[in-house]
């Protein structure tokens, strides 16, 4: 009996953390609240979509969680109220308007979006994931593209380096796990620089400001809001803009195939009916 009586408290005493660690609990309307406290868009989905392509009855009504970057502008971040927005953000809302599926917005950190989707613990992420061959060949599983996003280098307003022969014998910084990391790391021994490794944007923009590192890789498109909106002492080069790649949601088990099917489905008739367009437009101009 003593033992029964145990197994029941260290049953209760492991939901409570699991419920601490998923990070906010519901809402007065609904929703829930994520790690940064920014209310999701839980309700953005509707079964009232009314579009002729929205989501089949066995998804139509479904619930996720998705999981994206903290600190991303334009394509996530926290404004001014404290709500999180941007691109990724009002996309996924239209789209899941469109398809009629409801779902909760986490703001995690990029690789920590990684590990939970991995883990199980979100069904998909969208955070300004290029799309790529050596991600897909690990298991990512990726909707169609909806931005292309090209990775350039920046450094201080003041440098004196102009190109990547100048940053010979220095080094550079990367957030971890992107494909300005792996642009860095593909052209590091062709030009002779060292690599510094950080996990979010902000923080690796300090370190080229403040001196710790000469220059950082980045989205370009990224970089440049950050220079245009905050006023962030960088300045990109010309010339140093790779292929790229588009941007794509993404699932990592086949079982959230349909997930995937929906973005696809809702991503095309928000580009057919201009919505595509108008958030776009928002946060990019023109």
């Amino acid at each position: 009996m003593k033992k029964k009586i145990i197994a029941m408290l260290l049953t209760g005493a492991l939901c409570v953390l699991f419920s601490a660690c998923s990070g906010g609990g519901t809402n007065a309307d609904g929703g829930t609240t994520s790690d940064s406290g920014t209310e999701s868009q839980a309700e953005a989905g509707s079964a009232e979509a009314g579009s002729e392509e929205a989501g089949s009855e066995e998804t139509t009504g479904k619930h996720y969680v998705i999981a994206t970057d903290t600190a991303f502008r334009p394509f996530e971040y926290t404004n001014a109220e404290g709500g999180l927005e941007g691109i990724d953000v009002n996309l996924l809302a239209a789209i899941a308007e469109d398809q009629g599926f409801t779902y909760d917005l986490q703001a995690l950190g990029w690789d920590a979006a990684i590990a939970a989707c991995q883990a199980g613990q979100a069904d998909g992420m969208i955070a300004g994931a290029s799309i790529t061959e050596d991600r897909i060949e690990s298991g990512w599983i990726f909707s169609d593209g909806y931005f292309e996003a090209t990775q350039c280098f920046a450094v201080s307003a003041g440098s004196d380096i102009a190109s990547f022969e100048d940053a010979s014998g220095t080094t550079v910084a990367v957030k971890t796990g992107t494909l300005g990391a792996a642009y860095a790391e593909s052209v590091a021994d062709t030009y002779g620089f060292t690599i510094s490794y950080f996990e979010d944007s902000p923080t690796m923009y300090q370190a080229v400001i403040g001196g710790q590192c000469s220059g950082c890789f980045d989205d370009t498109s990224i970089m440049k809001a950050y220079i245009q909106e905050d006023g962030l002492a960088l300045k990109t080069l010309d010339d140093t803009q790779n292929e790229g790649a588009p941007y794509g949601f993404a699932v990592f088990s086949e079982d959230r195939q349909e997930l995937v099917d929906m973005f696809n489905a809702g991503l095309a008739n928000i580009r057919e009916n201009g919505t595509y367009d108008e958030i776009l437009a928002k946060y990019l101009g023109g």
